[in-house]
């Protein structure tokens, strides 16, 4: 029997190959952070065709295909022409963005990829948000389940954005049938440069810790967020999933693994001094971040773990990575310091921030007392 042709032999190995067959993914925000990190990891899988990388510049992985534009941009439509799932991930949530206009461009871009995908007639979109729009509450059960009420409020650096995002992910589907939304909610993300206020809690000379509060920390590894949006995106698992490592650290063992002790202030004086600090710009950090360094927001990831996903990265692996990344920086309150700055702070700066800001909100108080 003859061999058959080379053309039919090359057509037939090649639609045996994974790669064919897999979906073809569109990542927004794809030059750095997260983006960057998952565009490199979809690149290099087999189980994925090809990768449609779009974000404000170009960036360095050669095997994507790159578009250069801003995700509002309605010409987004056009770009996404021929994928199957768009990841979308350009998200601004540096604390040092103006509130406004950072609100504006993570609805707006929400809203226009949304749109647009359904527009180009993609079937899935993958959101990434938070496990901190669960809220971090003292009545929180230890793990929540990734269908707990989210109770989180908008006192908290970006999650009154992440809420509206999520708003938008459960909305899309009635108002592009045939659109499946997935939404991701990584729990306290370490890795990959992230900058965020928790990251930051670790860069103070001493733990800030409200007498009366019951801490639980949990961690997520970008590492293992991008493998649990991988498995969004191969519609392994879909729905609103929570990722973390499993199980948590109590403030007792974040401390003796650290080896950085704490500073425990009342309430009202924590509270309050944090308030002043941010409300006369002294910290880019309002009152409300302090709740998820209060109270537990610890969740389950049990659907992630029914469809085979499991983290790699333990919470002390994670704390241990944190701590050597942040390790040289010195934050106060929030704010990071130069070095001089850092100096002249000392290891008590911390606490005369805080006491003095809250001398500045006693002294106020009792000026209007006197009014």
């Amino acid at each position: 029997m003859s061999s058959p042709d080379p053309q039919v032999r090359a057509a037939r190995n090649q639609s045996t190959n994974p790669a064919t067959r897999g979906p073809v993914v569109a990542v927004t925000g794809a030059a750095s952070g997260i983006g960057a990190l998952l565009t490199e990891r979809l690149a290099a899988s087999e189980e994925i065709r090809q990768v449609i990388a779009l974000d404000e510049r170009r960036g360095e992985c050669a095997a994507a295909q790159w578009h250069i534009l801003d995700v509002r941009d309605p010409a987004i439509a056009d770009k996404l022409r021929g994928a199957d799932v768009v990841v979308h991930l350009a998200l601004d949530l540096d604390l040092e963005t103006d509130p406004a206009a950072r609100t504006a461009y993570n609805v707006r871009g929400t809203q226009t990829v949304l749109t647009a995908a359904a527009a180009a007639g993609i079937h899935r979109v993958v959101l990434c948000t938070s496990a901190m729009v669960y809220g971090a509450l003292p009545d929180n059960e230890l793990p929540l389940s990734e269908d707990a009420e989210l109770r989180a409020t908008a006192e908290a650096t970006g999650v009154g954005d992440l809420l509206e995002i999520e708003r938008l992910a459960r909305r899309a589907p009635r108002a592009h049938p045939g659109l499946n939304v997935t939404v991701v909610r990584p729990a306290v993300l370490v890795g990959g440069g992230t900058d965020t206020a928790l990251t930051r809690y670790f860069e103070s000379p001493r733990l800030l810790v409200v007498a009366g509060s019951r801490p639980a920390w949990q961690f997520c590894h970008v590492e293992d967020l991008c493998a649990a949006l991988e498995h969004a995106v191969l519609e392994k698992v879909d729905g609103e999933l929570a990722v973390g490592c499993d199980g948590w650290l109590e403030q007792e063992e974040i401390e003796e693994l650290s080896g950085i002790r704490r500073m425990e202030l009342p309430s009202a004086v924590a509270l309050g001094a944090a308030a002043r600090l941010h409300r006369i710009g002294l910290t880019p950090s309002p009152a409300g971040d302090l709740a998820y360094t209060m109270y537990p927001w610890v969740v389950s990831g049990s659907r992630l773990h029914d469809a085979g996903w499991r983290p790699r990265w333990t919470n002390e692996e994670v704390l241990a990575e944190l701590l050597e990344e942040v390790a040289g920086r010195h934050t106060v309150a929030g704010r990071r310091l130069g070095r001089k700055d850092a100096t002249a702070a000392g290891a008590a700066g911390a606490t005369v921030a805080l006491l003095g800001a809250a001398a500045v909100v006693r002294r106020a108080r009792k000026a209007r007392r006197r009014i």
